[in-house]
């Protein structure tokens, strides 16, 4: 059974043994990822947007808020306590309301507004932004698949090599000129599988993160590796290994919050080519474990010891 001591010496031997390319490999996933999470970011954004531009025409002012509040609602007005107001005011604008607060009058608030006509508002509006996050994601998930993920790819093909040979840097193209398609599709429904996991409450998400874990190391070794295949071989070599594996990511945790001090520097130049290239030698490892004492071709692998009928 592997310790995290041998595995990070193996991977800190390999690090330095190839030290520069190491580390601009290293920069490059690392400024490729934060691409992604740009995309991300963006993606907030049109949500926002969306769900805004749903609401209907409606010219809402706030007279004399907090104290005595009176809300004008297409010329109507009612008159509210300041908590009732207040709370009023936050559904509103979470429907998308632009509210205009300012100064004083009203007699009956439920012939301004309607709760029939808020409730169908705040519904559409909801519904709107539930298309749109959808649309968004799958956006976010094609553009990290067919783009990103390919040079991660590479990158992982990089690491692995750098364990025995010092590795040269045109390996992370080598997502893009071996099988792409098949490579896009299969990190496309990793992706997916983790999202979806994801949504129930989290913590199913981060252990399908460790089940597929080794899915790009297997697809930059053998990139005509079927989806089936890639999906049922991570999961035999994680399991079991899943809580070591974390315990092994938190290990870095030190040299993370260190790097905080450095303004990333230690994080560029030291953290992430180390921490790379120890996850490199965990799935060389895995693969030693459930196959043979040397290190084999990931082909090998899958004759001895996957029954690819049953999958």
């Amino acid at each position: 059974m592997w310790t995290r001591k041998e595995l990070k010496e193996q991977g800190k031997a390999a690090f330095k043994r190839n030290y520069w390319k190491t580390v601009l490999v290293s920069f490059l996933i690392m400024m490729v990822i934060g691409g992604g999470a740009g995309v991300s970011s963006f993606s907030n954004g049109f949500n926002s947007a969306a769900h805004v531009s749903t609401t209907p025409d409606t010219d809402i002012t706030v007279n004399g808020y907090p104290d005595n509040t009176q809300i004008i609602v297409n010329g109507e007005s009612v008159e509210l306590s300041a908590e009732i107001a207040n709370d009023l005011i936050e559904d509103l604008e979470d429907a998308g309301l632009d509210i205009d607060v300012s100064g004083d009058g009203v007699e009956n608030f439920n012939e301004a507004v309607g709760g029939a006509a808020i409730g169908a508002m705040v519904v559409a509006a909801a519904f709107a932004a539930l298309v749109a996050f959808v649309v968004v994601m799958a956006v976010v998930l094609a553009f990290n698949a067919f783009v990103i993920n390919p040079f991660l790819v590479g990158g992982f093909r990089f690491f692995t090599k750098n364990l025995d040979e010092e590795a040269s840097v045109s390996n992370i193209g080598y997502g893009y000129d071996n099988n792409y398609k098949n490579i896009a599709t299969t990190m496309f429904f990793r992706d997916l599988y983790t999202l979806l996991w994801s949504l129930l409450f989290i913590i199913p998400g981060i252990i399908k993160a460790y089940e597929y874990r080794m899915i790009p190391y297997l697809l930059a070794e053998d990139p005509n590796m079927t989806k089936e295949q890639a999906f049922a071989i991570s999961k035999e070599m994680m399991t079991g290994n899943k809580w070591k594996a974390f315990v092994l990511d938190l290990s870095f945790l030190g040299w993370h919050i260190l790097s905080i001090f450095t303004l990333g520097i230690l994080e560029v130049f030291w953290v992430q080519p180390y921490e790379n290239s120890t996850d490199a030698a965990l799935y060389r490892r895995l693969l030693m474990e459930r196959g043979a004492a040397q290190p084999m071709p990931v082909e090998t692998y899958v004759q001895e010891n996957v029954n690819t009928d049953e999958l």
